[in-house]
């Protein structure tokens, strides 16, 4: 670890304090002149680092901004090796570059800002700078190709109860990924896999997700009105909030992955659905049909009922009217 980020790190650990510039020196085993300067650099990258004389150097409690060792305090987990980001294209792509190299399992990009965010049937997640969650795991299932809905439900799952956990904000799940809060969209999750057509296992998958956490400035683009919704509006939650959301989701998400075989997740997932008992328009490619839910079977598939009887949905989109 370099000295901006290890000095990073003993500011996270005792944010809101002051640490002397000859304590930090002695821990880090540099000069206090190098202090200094990691601490000027730390201020250009846009941390709230406040200074006094003959006092020492803290992070501001009013800073939000997401950082490694902000989010791994408050991880009960730490098997997550943590990246962040100022900004990327997407976090996926980050983590696909990271499952090239041969990185190991649990690689968690995140981001401030994503210029160009990815959500289901190739459409944007529109992902401003400092008003949400953006991030992604790496992971290497040895699971068969007919369970990759339980890691994207266990993963909506676990948006859902960090959210629920940090917040209070009541939750529900959107077949397959999405999660609502007050009948619109706060979170979405996308998850793309590559698979050895040998064996017909992963070779690992990637799964994204966006939260919602603040209003933007300028509100959402006018496409997304009357779909999208944020947790907060501007000023409304407490800084650092992020990073304990972040921390949560990924704890819960932990503990739904590490025992996927035995479907916990999917009682929670069926309670939160949002979907049974509506009635909605399936899309399947060019073609699309009404039907009546009635539930999540034990793969994670929609059960539908059309005029023609009951479907089993894997895949598709699937819209409802939601009463606002």
């Amino acid at each position: 670890m370099d000295t901006k980020n290890s000095l990073l790190q003993m500011l996270e650990l005792n944010k809101g304090k002051y640490i002397s510039g000859h304590i930090i020196g002695e821990k880090l085993g540099i000069s206090r002149t190098a202090v200094w300067k990691a601490a000027a650099s730390l201020k250009e990258d846009g941390f709230l680092i406040e200074s006094a004389p003959r006092t020492g150097y803290r992070l501001s409690h009013k800073c939000d901004k997401l950082s490694a060792p902000g989010i791994k305090k408050h991880l009960e987990n730490k098997v997550f090796d943590i990246t962040v980001f100022s900004h990327t294209t997407s976090t996926n792509d980050e983590c696909k570059m990271m499952a090239e190299k041969g990185e190991k399992e649990f690689r968690v990009a995140v981001s401030e800002h994503q210029t160009k965010g990815r959500g289901r049937m190739g459409r944007s997640f529109y992902s401003p700078e400092g008003t949400g969650i953006y991030f992604s795991v790496l992971l290497r299932p040895m699971l068969p190709l007919n369970q990759a809905l339980f890691i994207t439900s266990a993963a909506a799952v676990a948006a859902a109860e960090g959210i629920e956990k940090v917040t209070a904000r009541e939750t529900g799940i959107k077949w397959v990924n999405d999660v609502f809060c007050g009948g619109l969209k706060v979170c979405g999750i996308l998850t793309e896999a590559s698979i050895d057509l040998e064996n017909g296992m992963f070779t690992h998958v990637i799964v994204g997700t966006g939260i919602n956490v603040a209003s933007p400035s300028n509100g959402f683009p006018d496409e997304l009105n009357n779909i999208a919704v944020s947790l907060f509006k501007p000023g409304e939650y407490t800084p650092g909030l992020r990073s304990r959301l972040l921390a949560a989701v990924l704890d819960s998400f932990y503990r739904y992955y590490t025992a996927l075989p035995r479907k916990e997740f999917l009682e929670p997932y069926r309670s939160k659905s949002i979907l049974t008992g509506q009635t909605v328009t399936v899309l399947r490619g060019d073609s699309s049909f009404t039907a009546r839910v009635l539930g999540i079977d034990e793969n994670c598939r929609l059960v539908a009922e059309t005029e023609d009887g009951t479907v089993l949905l894997d895949s598709g989109e699937v819209r409802v009217k939601m009463k606002l």
